[in-house]
């Protein structure tokens, strides 16, 4: 029989982590004949250089997914975040996507993404206890 040694990390490095998605993705075009992937980054950096407000995520097989949204407390509700999201948009419909996914907690930002456009498709509860782990998606025409 067969054993293998588990290594728990609570701190994977970049590259680890980057491994992985490689190695997914590749499983990912070879089950799907789809080999457009394509990463996606916005970010907005201050004087000094540091990141203020951000996105990322990837566009893969006409959709686009959408994985960190932040903007620092300092700059929020003055529409810097429904920018970060229409010139996500664009980008999106300019490389052929459908529709723009993403998720998030009952506790981020649900309703931000409402007024936006998007709607609830999964919602698990209790992810984390006491809140909701939620999917939604934009159609993109």
């Amino acid at each position: 029989m067969l054993k293998w040694e588990f290594m728990f990390h609570e701190d994977p490095t970049p590259e680890e982590v980057r491994f992985l998605e490689d190695r997914l993705y590749d499983f990912n075009v070879a089950a799907t004949g789809i080999s457009d992937g394509r990463a996606l980054a916005i970010l907005v950096r201050g004087d000094d250089g540091n990141i203020q407000a951000g996105l990322c995520g990837h566009t893969w097989g006409r959709c686009c997914e959408i994985r960190q949204v932040w903007v620092e407390d300092s700059l929020r509700d003055q529409g810097l975040g429904s920018a970060l999201m229409e010139a996500a948009e664009m980008e999106a419909r300019q490389r052929g996507c459908r529709q723009i996914l993403l998720t998030t907690h009952s506790f981020q930002a649900p309703g931000f993404y409402g007024r936006l456009g998007f709607e609830v498709v999964v919602s698990v509860p209790e992810y984390p206890e006491g809140h909701q782990h939620l999917l939604l998606r934009k159609r993109l025409t």
